[in-house]
């Protein structure tokens, strides 16, 4: 019987993993499209993870992208709370203090993914969002 448990195909991914993969996917291409350097994805440390790390000439760039279906309620950036904000801004610091706490300047955008029929419509790219919010000090 165990030959069944590793032939059966993986369980399909929840519909909500599915459109943050294709918002992250549809991000990174628009992001390298205007000649950013693509660095990492789904960045993790104990403090959170940031979705996407993006370099544009000498600045670093911690990306959250905000995949929705629809705009009825509010924009998806609006998701982007002073908690999430802080969590951002602490896993950014984790991943500045891996690289040995360069001298680099670095910035905090949001990517807006609409989505219409499970298909990408719209992409708005928010540079410079917001500023570091945390408790801890850079460098």
């Amino acid at each position: 019987m165990s030959w069944w448990r590793h032939s059966a195909p993986p369980p399909a991914k929840p519909e909500h993993l599915r459109r943050g993969h294709l918002g992250e996917q549809a991000a990174r291409d628009y992001l390298v499209s205007f000649g950013f350097k693509f660095l990492a994805a789904n960045f993790r440390s104990e403090n959170g993870e940031i979705d996407l790390i993006f370099r544009e000439n000498d600045c670093l760039l911690f990306i959250e992208v905000k995949t929705r279906s629809s705009e009825q309620w509010t924009r998806p950036a609006a998701a982007v709370n002073q908690k999430k904000r802080r969590l951002l801004s602490d896993t950014a610091l984790d991943y500045l203090k891996r690289l040995g706490n360069p001298p680099v300047r670095f910035r905090f955008d949001i990517v807006e993914v609409l989505l219409k029929d499970g298909a990408v419509e719209t992409i708005r790219h928010l540079p410079n969002a917001f500023e570091l919010t945390t408790w801890r000090q850079y460098r």
